[in-house]
């Protein structure tokens, strides 16, 4: 059971979230927790859209809303973290409620010449299992150079709101590797990001995901995603590349029809504050760090989760930490009998194991205090959690990582 909680601590809420949006699909957790559920209960930058039964198994993961992302970040064009809000919105009367197989011969009608097939579709009529409609449509196309899934999934976002911001952004490296992202805006205000990615971080199938995330100045929200097999897992490459480049990506995001069906759905609820979201852990982090380590990479400095990734001259080492205000409800789960219980009733739990990889090793000391809040630190012995090792060990010890997690400086602006 020990070891089972801290196998990583940073996955817990992920399985959680997963479930609140309605996903009833299967998921490689590790992969969604690689490609950005690092957060701890901030379970809204959590958006999945679920293209129901048929065997393309197509799931539509909606780039901005699972990665982590770096304000000012890694896109080939910035675009300020304002720019949904910034743009004057012009707002349309259209409003269009599209039927299951609506979705469908739209997605169809907007793709080039080729083949169908493995069809799939959600309207914008609440399904059952979910109280909020979630229009998608998903199918096989084949252009002739080979079978590839493409799926869209459409929504609404509250304009300028923490979603439109990182719709705006490319997400981190650390956790995502990809080819190339570019985000620009369009001219009538949207912005577009457009990912050219993999299935897999650590690249473990050679499967590659395409994606363009937009977000129009009032909030409607298209997400396109493709990949160059004829399912997102367990079905061989077909191609070498999916079959839409960077242009026509963003050309089938930006489709008037997607929006308008975007405006038959209810308005988006207000985005409420979060616990942790007035901490600022990369700032505490960076400064508990032992002395001697060169910090090569970093995360932003927001709220309840943050990197580093150190180099004492042999070899990269991520170090990652999680502070959560009140975790007293899940306490027996995460600290057991082989826990240790401090003087003043803070509880730590210490693991070492296996990381992401077969090579890499993960040590986690968690803490929690008496009156829930908690501080969790894992070090890797690789600079992310989907490359190689770069080391025997992480470049902290056990014993540093536990006095950095029972620091009081992580409180000491809450």
């Amino acid at each position: 059971m020990f070891a089972d909680q801290h196998e990583d601590p940073f996955e817990e809420r992920l399985a959680a979230a997963l479930h609140e949006t309605g996903g009833g699909f299967d998921t490689d957790r590790t992969a969604l927790a690689a490609r950005g559920e690092a957060r701890g209960r901030r379970t809204r930058f959590v958006r999945r859209a679920a293209v129901a039964g048929g065997t393309a198994g197509v799931v539509l993961a909606c780039v901005g809303g699972v990665l982590v992302l770096r304000p000012g970040g890694t896109a080939t064009e910035a675009v300020p973290s304002s720019a949904t809000a910034s743009a004057k919105p012009k707002p349309s009367v259209t409003a269009t409620h599209a039927t299951d197989e609506q979705m469908i011969e739209t997605l169809k009608h907007l793709l080039p010449k080729g083949d169908f097939s493995e069809e799939r579709g959600q309207g914008t009529e609440s399904a059952d299992d979910r109280k909020v409609p979630a229009p998608s449509a998903g199918l096989v196309f084949d252009d002739g150079d080979g079978a590839a899934a493409i799926g869209v999934a459409v929504g609404r976002v509250q304009p300028g709101g923490t979603e439109a911001r990182q719709a705006a952004q490319c997400p981190d490296r650390v956790f995502v590797p990809y080819d190339a992202c570019k985000t620009s805006r369009l001219a009538d205000g949207s912005v577009v990001t457009v990912l050219q990615g993999y299935e897999y971080p650590d690249r473990r199938v050679d499967t590659k995901l395409w994606s363009a995330e937009l977000v129009t100045p009032t909030g409607q929200h298209i997400t396109v995603s493709e990949w160059n097999a004829a399912a997102e897992k367990d079905k061989p490459v077909t191609r070498t590349d999916p079959p839409l480049d960077p242009a026509q990506l963003t050309r089938l995001a930006a489709a008037k029809e997607w929006r308008a069906v975007a405006n038959a759905l209810p308005a988006p609820l207000p985005e409420p504050e979060l616990p942790g979201s007035d901490l600022h852990a990369r700032t505490d982090l960076l400064a508990l760090l032992p002395k001697g380590l060169k910090v090569t990479d970093k995360s932003s400095d927001e709220g309840d989760y943050a990197y580093a990734v150190v180099d004492d001259g042999k070899g990269r080492s991520m170090v990652q930490v999680n502070v959560q205000p009140d975790m007293l409800d899940a306490a027996d789960d995460l600290f057991g009998s082989s826990s240790e219980t401090l003087p003043d009733g803070t509880r730590v739990a210490v693991s070492q194991g296996p990381g992401d990889r077969g090579d890499q090793v993960m040590w986690t000391v968690d803490t929690m205090r008496a009156d829930g809040r908690r501080v969790v630190i894992s070090a890797f012995n690789a600079g992310t959690q989907n490359e190689p090792a770069t080391r025997e060990t992480p470049a902290l010890t056990i014993a540093q990582m536990r006095k950095m997690a029972l620091d009081a400086r992580w409180w000491s602006g809450s």
